[in-house]
């Protein structure tokens, strides 16, 4: 075995135990930051006129399946009924979301592409934002329990 296949074994390793690990907050961040890193790789191969040079269509229909299956991923994980209207404005944009990403794996369409990049972006940031609150809202909880004393 080469350094390569240690390094991509240890890797995916180290990976996996994340995901294990992660909050339910974290875990969407990292769904989202799959879809935003994905698309970005997409957007790169897409040429002048929103052509493809032939060598990177492979690769380009690749990255755009795996922000499809990642937004699915997010549909999916929706609670419609505990998230009220935030779980169906979400369930729009992904809906939306993936029939443009269809449009685009057969147009290139690199300025549309973009900006769903854009808003992916925004929404990643915005769960980030609240998935460090919740944390650090369960640090401040767990110090003050580990301050209580219970002797009487």
């Amino acid at each position: 075995m080469n350094y390569n296949s240690y390094s991509a074994n240890g890797y995916n390793t180290y990976r996996e135990i994340g995901v294990k690990t992660a909050s339910q907050g974290k875990l969407v961040v990292m769904l989202y930051e799959g879809a935003v890193s994905n698309l970005h790789e997409a957007i790169t191969l897409v040429g002048e006129e929103n052509r493809i040079e032939p060598k990177n269509i492979e690769a380009f229909g690749k990255h755009l399946q795996k922000v499809q299956d990642i937004i699915t991923e997010l549909q999916i994980s929706l609670d419609m009924e505990k998230g009220g209207e935030i779980a169906q404005n979400l369930m729009a944009l992904y809906i939306y979301f993936n029939k443009e990403l269809l449009n685009c794996s057969l147009s290139h369409d690199k300025k549309k592409m973009k900006f769903i990049l854009d808003l992916l972006s925004q929404l990643r940031d915005s769960w980030a934002s609240v998935s460090q609150t919740q944390a650090n809202g369960a640090v401040k909880m767990a110090g003050e329990r580990a301050t209580l004393s219970i002797t009487g």
